[in-house]
């Protein structure tokens, strides 16, 4: 494990996915992150990268070859190595070997840098593009926050409350993770989702081009929030297994493959295309 810290925090990251484990606040001993339970969840923030969400069969076509990727792609199943290291901050990175290159036919370095100034950890997605045709990528984040985040404080007083007032259709997830056609009514004229364990028995909220860039998880009750900027990402998911003590706030750069969609890669919505030896940089930050 790698730890990075200041006077307010300490982050601790697992070089396997560069998955960050814990965010504990110094000055109200208070953890942030989910513990991975694995009787619910075991992970606590993955990386999604090169795709976001399932694939249709878990299958993509590009340049008339067939390529097989599982949900939310392979890098949160690999080490990364530490490139450089502060004290409050960090570099991972990774690169393509004879394995990606079975699945994702693309030249990269994709960076992964956590940075702590005062009471911000700020998670940045640095994509490189280093071979001599176009990349085409999806990239986001799966943080899980603990909920509740006090002892005085239970699930239900908890909710999100984003920084703009606006519509929210949410997008369903079919059979196999795959978008549906339609979006359907979710909530309506409001800044604020009310958090319980059954929102998400029908598995995540899925919103698309949301006009808010930040949200705060708050509860009316306990003074312990934190607020999480999103500002760049088209794209946004909320989950929580099954009854599980946890919310994920998913900034996405990309989405799972649509019911209809004919599964080639350059086609997909959201999918992102990086000339030759070209950088995308997106950064999603958490304040406590």
């Amino acid at each position: 494990m790698q730890i990075i810290e200041n006077q307010f925090l300490k982050a601790t990251i697992n070089p396997l996915g560069a998955e960050l484990v814990s965010l504990f606040n110094k000055e109200n001993n208070t953890e942030y992150i989910w513990n991975a339970d694995p009787a619910f969840w075991g992970k606590s923030s993955p990386v999604l990268f090169p795709i976001i969400g399932a694939l249709k069969n878990n299958q993509y076509r590009y340049q008339g070859k067939t390529y097989t990727l599982p949900r939310h792609g392979f890098a949160r199943e690999r080490v990364f190595s530490v490139e450089s290291q502060m004290e409050s901050s960090i570099t991972f990175l990774l690169k393509e070997d004879e394995e990606s290159l079975k699945v994702f036919p693309f030249n990269f370095e994709f960076r992964l840098v956590y940075t702590l100034v005062e009471k911000t950890l700020s998670v940045s997605y640095a994509v490189k593009n280093t071979g001599n045709e176009e990349m085409y990528f999806s990239v986001g984040g799966h943080p899980a926050f603990a909920v509740p985040l006090s002892e005085n404080s239970v699930y239900d007083d908890y909710y999100l409350e984003f920084n703009q007032t606006e519509d929210f259709p949410r997008w369903e997830l079919a059979d196999g993770g795959l978008i549906k056609k339609e979006a359907s009514t979710f909530l309506e004229n409001t800044n604020r989702l009310p958090l319980t364990k059954e929102l998400f028995y029908q598995d995540a909220l899925v919103f698309k081009h949301l006009q808010s860039t930040s949200v705060v998880l708050k509860a009316d009750n306990s003074d312990t929030k934190l607020t999480f900027d999103f500002e760049g990402f088209p794209f946004l998911g909320i989950w929580a297994a099954i009854n599980a003590n946890f919310v994920c706030i998913e900034p996405w750069c990309g989405i799972a493959d649509s019911e209809n969609h004919e599964q080639e890669l350059i086609e997909k919505e959201g999918i992102e295309v990086l000339a030759s030896h070209q950088i995308f940089l997106r950064t999603w930050a958490v304040t406590l």
